[in-house]
């Protein structure tokens, strides 16, 4: 995949990575120039901002927004669907123009996209997709080539041998199934890899420990482990505890800066780094088209690549 150079203003991680375009110009594939957004009112709902990564996603759809002049008003769902769905009808009864989403749950935020999509009012999704309803956009990462990359990944640290856990994240995301699909086709090209266990972890660090801790007891003999993303896969690290990094390989997704440091440090194998803060970008720049009535591509997928030791400046801008 190409990456090419990136400075998102306002992220917590400088990626050095761009796929699409860079800030102000037209990355959306749509062909205009930038978009105008004088009076443009976004609301947008993020999943959690507990995770640093969503953290990134967010502030780089404050900084678009800043640039272009849309005012942004930004919820956190916290990890609650129906917190969210109420969060999505406030934004409506607001009369918000275009409503950017990040779900808690991809089915459970149905009702909410149509209850905006009767008044008129474009919905986009972010990193993850809505199950049963329309929505005009969705941007994110292309995560069923990011959990083919982790499992080749996985199977060159393990000599494409041994037994492997997969830990999954919040069950009904498209994230978690994408990658996880991704990941099962990906590993069949190894015969000499045998998963062992999958158990939902919730892509919480402490439920990653938890769920790890666990899984060891039940399965001794584990050499590799995914983790669907850097939370949890910094949570089976510190479970793994001298075992990380030797023994056991880990690889995660997300690239965050933890997960970044977790990586120089050797405890963390590689993660499948993804553009937070260009999905931000991304989706801001969209939502203004979409609110003035300008028609949009129906997906936008931002590429992901392997962050390893070998790799890491790419990634760190150091």
């Amino acid at each position: 995949m190409r990456f090419h150079a990136l400075v998102a203003a306002g992220a917590a991680l400088t990626l050095g990575l761009t796929a699409c375009g860079s800030a102000g110009t037209d990355s959306s594939g749509s062909g205009g120039g930038t978009p105008a957004a004088a009076d443009v009112k976004i609301g947008m709902s993020v999943s959690t901002l507990n995770n640093p990564y969503f953290v990134q996603l967010r502030d780089g759809a404050e900084a678009e927004a800043k640039k272009l002049g849309a005012t942004l008003t930004v919820t956190d769902a916290q990890n609650d669907a129906s917190q969210q769905v109420n969060q999505v009808q406030n934004f409506t009864s607001q009369s918000m123009k275009a409503i950017i989403l990040n779900p808690v749950d991809s089915d459970a935020a149905a009702p909410a996209v149509k209850v905006a999509e009767r008044s008129n009012i474009p919905v986009l999704a972010v990193d993850r997709g809505v199950n049963g309803a329309k929505v005009v956009q969705t941007v994110a990462s292309d995560n069923v080539a990011g959990g083919k990359l982790a499992a080749e990944q996985l199977a060159k640290e393990l000599g494409e041998k041994g037994e492997v856990v997969v830990l999954q994240g919040v069950a009904g995301t498209s994230a978690s199934r994408d990658r996880g699909k991704g990941f099962s086709e990906g590993i069949k090209a190894y015969p000499n890899i045998k998963v062992v266990a999958q158990q939902p972890a919730d892509f919480d660090r402490t439920k990653g420990l938890d769920v790890m801790t666990n899984l060891l007891q039940s399965h001794p003999g584990v050499t590799g482990v995914f983790a669907e993303n850097d939370e949890m896969a910094l949570g089976a690290i510190k479970a793994l505890g001298a075992k990380a990094g030797k023994q056991v390989k880990v690889v995660g997704f997300d690239g965050t800066p933890d997960g970044l440091k977790a990586i120089e440090a050797g405890t963390l194998a590689a993660s499948v780094a993804q553009q937070p803060a260009l999905l931000g970008q991304q989706a801001v720049q969209n939502a203004v088209r979409a609110a003035n009535g300008e028609q949009v591509p129906a997906t936008v997928d931002v590429p992901v690549k392997v962050a390893t030791k070998d790799n890491l400046s790419e990634f760190t801008g150091s």
